[in-house]
C-alpha cells in the first residue's frame, strides 16, 4: 500500500522525480537547466504513476526551478538536459538574464527579511536586558563592557554573497557555533555538512562567518 500512496507535497514530489530521473534532477549541489517543455515529458512518463498527479508535478517543477541552486545553474555556457540527461539545447541569453535577475531579487528579499529579524531581536534583547542589568552595569561596568564588546566580534552574520556552495561557515546552534560547509542552497533553507560527514538543513540566519 505504501508504494502506491500519493505524495503529500512538492518536496516529496521533487525527491521522487529525482529518484526516477537522476540524470536530470538532483537534490544536492548545482542543478542542471531543464529542457523546455520538460513538464509534458514528465506528465507522459508518469501518466500511470499513482503517486503523483499533473497538478503536483507542475507545482514541484515551479518550486524546483525557482530555487537558488537551480537559478545558479542557469548561466552562460550551460546546456539544458532532458529526463535522461541528454543535451536538449543551449540556454538563450534572455533566460540567463532572467535567472540572474530572479536570483538577485530572491536574495535581496531574504537579506531584507534577515535584517528585519535581526533588528527586532536586538530591540527585544535591549528591552529585556535594560532593567535587569542596571545595577550590575554600575558596579562592574569595565568588565561587562569588555565582554560585550568582544563577543559579537567572534562571529558575524553572513552576507548574501557569502552564502555560496562550498563556503566554510559556522552554524549557530544556540549554545555555540559548529564549523560546516555549505552543500546546498534553497531560498531561506541551507544544507550544510559537518566535519563528521553528517548533513543538516538550517535557516540562512543561523549561519555565521
Amino acid at each position: 500500500m505504501e508504494n502506491t500512496e500519493k505524495l503529500k507535497n512538492s518536496k516529496e514530489v521533487i525527491a521522487y522525480i529525482a529518484e526516477c530521473f537522476p540524470k536530470c534532477f538532483t537534490l544536492e549541489g548545482e542543478a542542471k537547466p531543464l529542457k523546455i517543455g520538460i513538464f509534458q515529458d514528465l506528465a507522459e512518463r508518469l501518466t500511470d504513476d499513482p503517486k503523483v498527479s499533473k497538478t503536483q508535478i507542475r507545482a514541484a517543477l515551479r518550486q524546483y526551478t525557482s530555487s537558488w541552486r537551480y537559478l545558479h545553474g542557469v548561466k552562460p555556457g550551460a546546456v539544458r538536459v532532458d529526463l535522461d540527461g541528454n543535451p536538449a539545447g543551449e540556454l538563450d541569453e534572455e533566460h540567463v538574464e532572467h535567472a540572474k535577475t530572479a536570483l538577485a531579487e530572491s536574495k535581496a528579499k531574504v537579506q531584507a527579511r534577515r535584517k528585519e529579524q535581526a533588528q527586532k531581536a536586538r530591540e527585544e534583547g535591549k528591552a529585556k536586558a535594560k532593567p535587569a542589568n542596571k545595577k550590575t552595569q554600575n558596579r562592574r561596568a569595565p568588565k561587562n563592557n569588555v565582554n560585550k564588546a568582544s563577543k559579537p566580534q567572534e562571529t558575524r552574520a553572513l552576507t548574501v554573497e557569502e552564502i555560496t556552495i562550498g563556503n566554510q561557515v559556522n552554524v549557530n546552534m544556540g549554545k555555540g557555533n559548529m564549523a560546516a560547509t555549505i552543500v546546498e542552497i534553497n531560498k531561506e533553507d541551507v544544507r550544510v555538512q559537518l566535519p563528521n560527514g553528517l548533513q543538516m538543513v538550517v535557516k540562512a540566519e543561523h549561519l555565521r562567518a
